[in-house]
Parts: C-alpha cells; sequence; structure tokens
C-alpha cells in the first residue's frame, strides 16, 4: 500500500471515529438538556399557575365562586376591590385598650370599628380597635413582584402563545356545594420546540402513572383543595 494512500485511510478513520465520538456524546446530552429544559420551563410555568391559583382565591374571597376565564381574573385584578381587616393602635398598649374598653361601655349603642374609626379620626388616638376596609386589588396582591404581568396569565410560557386551559364548577362534595377551578399546561405546549420523541416519552410515562401530561394546578373532577401536581 503506497503511503499516500495509507495517510488518507488514517485520516478518514480519524475523521469517522470524531464524527462518531460527536454521535455519542450528542446521544447522550440530548437527554440531558432536555431535562435541564424542562425544568427552567417548568419552573417559570409554575410560578404562572400559582399566580392564577392566588387570583382565583382571591376572587372567591371577595364573590363566592371561581371563574373559568384568564380574562375575568385580569379585570378584577386590574379594577376589583378586596375586603381587608386593618387593625388601628396596638393591643399591646394596656392603656389603649381600657380606654377603648371605657369608651364602648359609654356609648349609647354596640360601637362597630367604623364607628371607632370615626372617633379616631375625629381626634381621638388612643383607641384600639379592627376596621374592614376594601381596597384595589392590584395595591394588595403581588406587590413587589417586578416580574409579574397579569395580561401573560391566560398564556403558556414557550408555547407561542397557546392559552391556559381553565375551567371552574360547583359540585356537590359530602353533600355541601364547592366551588371547584382548576388550570392546566400540557406538556405538548410548555415543551414546544424540544425533542419530539421525548416529548412523547415524557407524556406516555405520566399517563402510565394515571398523571396528566403537564402542570395543573386545582381540580374540578377531584377536588385537592386547589393543589398543584408538582407538590
Amino acid at each position: 500500500m503506497k503511503k499516500s494512500v495509507k495517510i488518507i485511510l488514517e485520516v478518514v478513520l480519524f475523521i469517522l471515529c470524531i464524527g462518531l465520538v460527536v454521535l455519542i456524546v450528542r446521544s447522550i446530552m440530548k437527554p440531558v438538556n432536555f431535562e435541564k429544559q424542562r425544568s427552567y420551563r417548568e419552573s417559570v410555568a409554575i410560578q404562572r399557575l400559582k399566580d392564577i391559583r392566588t387570583l382565583q382565591v382571591a376572587y372567591k374571597s371577595v364573590n363566592g365562586k371561581f371563574v373559568s376565564t384568564v380574562d375575568s381574573l385580569a379585570e378584577f385584578y386590574n379594577n376589583g376591590k378586596m375586603e381587608i381587616v386593618m387593625q388601628v393602635g396596638s393591643m399591646d398598649d394596656s392603656l389603649a385598650v381600657a380606654h377603648t374598653d371605657k369608651v364602648k361601655k359609654s356609648a349609647r349603642k354596640k360601637l362597630s370599628g367604623e364607628d371607632l374609626l370615626k372617633l379616631y379620626e375625629a381626634g381621638d388616638k388612643n383607641l384600639v380597635f379592627n376596621v374592614a376596609t376594601k381596597i384595589p386589588v392590584k395595591d394588595t396582591l403581588f406587590l413587589g413582584r417586578i416580574d409579574f404581568v397579569v395580561d401573560s396569565l391566560k398564556y403558556i410560557p414557550f408555547s407561542n402563545g397557546e392559552p391556559v386551559i381553565m375551567d371552574a364548577a360547583v359540585k356537590t362534595v359530602t353533600g355541601v356545594q364547592v366551588p371547584l377551578f382548576e388550570a392546566k399546561m400540557p406538556y405538548k405546549s410548555l415543551l414546544r420546540g424540544l425533542d419530539k420523541q421525548l416529548i412523547v416519552n415524557l407524556n406516555s410515562e405520566r399517563k402510565d402513572m394515571n398523571r396528566y401530561e403537564g402542570l395543573q394546578v386545582g381540580s374540578i373532577s377531584a377536588p385537592n383543595n386547589n393543589a398543584g401536581n408538582w407538590e
């Protein structure tokens, strides 16, 4: 065999070896990279589902039920109000507590929190009481959350604009009417653009375990106290 031919064969074999190594590394790293991307996307999706749950619970505290659309939650956040209980004064101030009791006993009628607030605003700053007041939802929830954008809640992250699947219902549970809701993000949408076969494998694995093929918070078919399936 001529020396030149031998050199050519050696170069070809070397290139083939390098190519084989690259293929093996890619094969090994493919599921690793998939799990890394899946973990990151799930963390973003879970926070969004938690925010939906927070708004749903707040909405129910005001209206007695959940809603089936994220648009309704956004409207509630932007324009709704919530009742909160505010404490005026300190219960640790024994003199103020004693003074408040004296004012209540001397009154001709039972004083409500609103009545005590009027006395407080009129100048009696030694009163201690609780009073219910209504404030805008946006001034109560998600304060300090620079990453919170209410208009993004309706979309599944990384899905190219697919909407969150949400529903609400009132069902009888052990003889009691119970408001329920659920919000879902299927993996086929959340993991869009990742390896299709690995997504199929993941969905098959979840189905075999009788678990939802994606992320979900709450349930209208199996009440779970608004828990997320990642918890």
